[in-house]
């Protein structure tokens, strides 16, 4: 017989402004099989969770409903209560009369109807609830981070020195990411090397840590706290364990026309190259497409001058397998692509440069040493334009509807380096509003304004056209209400940042959740913001939103954080709540297998009883590997025969909930 209480919480006035809470348990003490209804102010409180231990003892309750927020938000919570009672935790369902009532809600007299229907729902569903168990997996006391940037770096830092075993797995030749390539930080104006240099050697140096660059993971399979992933290995042409990173092979190559990448394509590089002097690992890699000898078979210069005998032409790209407990991604950043932004003349001078072409432009080790010249004709510019959120911010399908959070910060920095070392050079700003939220970031741009005098213009720029060695800017004024014409020497945007392309694929490969942006979706942007809701993946850094670098390092740790508590474990209690298949009814069809995103369902034959002189025979029938299982349901809405169920969420269950809300 069943013994069902129900909770109805106020939420403050959440949920009591707009429903009728007192009215709502009193419906819900009519139901069939509850014996037990009351509301209470904050049931997710110590005397709210109080309360329902007690009522669980004192009236023997067989199910709970919890009528509440989100179960997204407490039913963890309210779960460890029904348990510390005695109850078994899947015993309890929690209908959500706040984000699906009260908050949609304007009615009072609606809002009550509809919460008395979700009570009702819930009430349905419990009482045909069995108690679950949930089963247990061993940890693999690893961890697999992807991408080697600052984030991924500082995770793999944190999570070793904690004593864990780390992989870092990095598609560019080096760890690093964007921040080598940056000159200067804000809001201190510190060397960006200064602060990186190290972390990335003390990664390359840390005894828990292996890092494969040049590398990609290509497959992931398993579930958390037991993943098995497939790292490709991409040919260097060059043995990591011989090569000593002296660079004579890349001083005496031939072939030296090729866009240097981590200059942004504004110098060459050799076919066989050292991305920058600080690299980690320092060692050479040879891109086959501009290698001479990899064309045409001849050349082979640089094997013949390699006093380590590194250079190896016939490395084929390899393949390994490893076992990790947490994955954490660090997949970073790009800036868009500006060919959509013609207007601002991107693709018709080489003197309009995005912001971070400009950074290697200041740079001590960029393509010109760290003096700023005109990428035309080599001259010093007198008159600098930036142009602020370009593809940030725009509703149009050119560009990004959110802000990319560091443009602001980044542009007054290279506008008070420039008129530091330049005092005869004029920058000016267009600008839709400056943001600037982070710790003394407000003081560092009234810095460029007051102290530097760099011209905020609060406008828009409509065209940028060269003209006669010149950039000719129109925009305009908006709080002289005038339009603005400027001859510029240099024009400088502030391109958007989106996530990386491998973001999406790596997404479908870990079975995780982007957004419309290709940005991560964390658990819960608040409650588990650098978790993600695939059990066991992490999020760090700019792969979950834009972020400058002191907020990246932090969401880096708090990720580390996270898989250390992870790994600490020696066992993990799986969901309960997976695929269980009646095998009478399975006819064997593969459809679930098939379906089956983690590959949870295989096939095996068993012996049946049947009626006749045979009295058994042989048939194919699905089973469920519960470890491996994550109760997605896929496999119960392709079943055909109706064979495939979801243990807590049973058709009948679902049924019973339809007909609770159609009466």
């Amino acid at each position: 017989m069943q013994r069902i209480g129900v909770f109805v919480c106020w939420c403050g006035t959440n949920i009591a402004a707009t429903v009728d809470v007192k009215a709502v348990a009193e419906a819900a003490r009519k139901e069939p099989g509850v014996v037990f209804a009351t509301d209470y102010q904050y049931m997710c409180s110590e005397a709210g969770q109080k309360l329902i231990r007690d009522a669980i003892a004192e009236h023997k309750l067989t199910g709970v409903v919890i009528c509440s927020c989100s179960p997204r938000m407490h039913e963890a919570t309210f779960r460890k209560t029904v348990e510390a009672a005695g109850l078994n935790p899947y015993m309890l369902e929690v209908a959500n009369i706040r984000e699906q009532c009260s908050w949609i809600h304007k009615d009072r007299t609606e809002a009550t109807e509809k919460a008395v229907v979700l009570a009702r729902t819930a009430i349905a569903k419990v009482s045909l609830n069995v108690p679950l168990t949930a089963g247990e997996s061993p940890v693999t006391k690893r961890a697999l981070v992807i991408g080697g940037g600052i984030a991924g770096i500082q995770s793999a830092l944190d999570i070793a020195d904690a004593g864990y075993e780390v992989d870092i797995v990095e598609k560019q030749p080096t760890i690093g990411g964007k921040m080598t390539q940056i000159d200067k930080t804000f809001p201190t104006l510190d060397c960006a090397a200064c602060i990186l240099t190290p972390k990335m050697v003390d990664a390359a140096q840390h005894e828990k840590i292996t890092i494969y660059s040049y590398s990609e993971v290509t497959e992931v399979t398993g579930f958390v706290g037991a993943f098995k992933a497939r790292i490709k290995r991409k040919a260097r042409f060059v043995d990591e364990t011989k090569c000593t990173g002296c660079g004579e092979c890349t001083s005496k190559c031939p072939s030296k026309k090729n866009k240097n990448e981590f200059n942004l394509g504004l110098d060459n590089r050799t076919a066989i190259y050292i991305p920058f002097a600080q690299a980690v690992p320092k060692v050479a890699v040879i891109d086959a497409e501009s290698c001479i000898k990899k064309k045409t078979g001849k050349c082979g210069l640089c094997q013949k001058i390699c006093g380590a005998g590194a250079i190896d032409y016939e490395q084929k790209d390899e393949y390994i397998e490893r076992e990790y407990g947490a994955i954490v991604v660090a997949t970073g950043y790009n800036p868009i692509d500006l060919a959509k932004y013609d207007e601002y003349a991107y693709s018709q001078s080489p003197d309009v440069v995005t912001s971070l072409e400009l950074e290697r432009l200041m740079n001590a080790a960029g393509p010109t040493k760290g003096t700023l010249l005109r990428p035309s004709d080599g001259t010093h510019p007198h008159t600098i334009v930036f142009i602020q959120c370009v593809g940030s911010r725009c509703d149009d399908a050119r560009g990004k509807p959110y802000c990319s959070k560091i443009c602001c910060m980044y542009t007054a920095k290279h506008a008070m380096l420039i008129r530091e070392k330049y005092p005869d050079t004029e920058v000016h700003v267009f600008y839709i509003d400056v943001r600037t939220p982070g710790k003394n970031f407000d003081e560092f741009y009234r810095r460029a304004v007051e102290q530097y005098g760099v011209d905020y213009i609060k406008g828009m720029v409509g065209k940028v056209v060269p003209h006669d060695g010149k950039l000719l800017v129109q925009g305009s004024d908006l709080i002289a209400n005038e339009q603005v014409r400027i001859e510029a020497d240099m024009v400088v945007l502030a391109a958007a940042i989106e996530p990386d392309k491998s973001a999406r694929s790596i997404a479908t490969m870990l079975t995780a959740s982007i957004d419309t942006n290709d940005f991560f979706t964390e658990a819960h942007p608040k409650l588990r913001p650098v978790e993600s809701p695939t059990a066991g993946v992490f999020l760090s850094g700019v792969c979950q939103g834009p972020k400058d670098i002191p907020e990246t390092v932090a969401q880096a740790s708090a990720c580390a954080a996270k898989v250390i508590g992870l790994l600490a474990k020696d066992k993990l209690k799986g969901n309960p709540c997976v695929a269980h298949v009646n095998e009478e009814m399975c006819n064997g069809c593969s459809t679930c297998e098939k379906v089956c995103p983690y590959g949870a369902i295989t096939y095996q034959d068993k012996e049946f009883r049947v009626p006749g002189p045979k009295r058994t025979e042989i048939r194919r029938v699905a089973s469920v590997n519960e470890a491996v299982c994550q109760g997605c349901g896929a496999c119960t809405v392709a079943c055909m025969s109706g064979a495939m169920d979801i243990k807590g969420f049973a058709n009948k269950q679902i049924f019973a909930e339809v007909d609770a809300i159609c009466r």
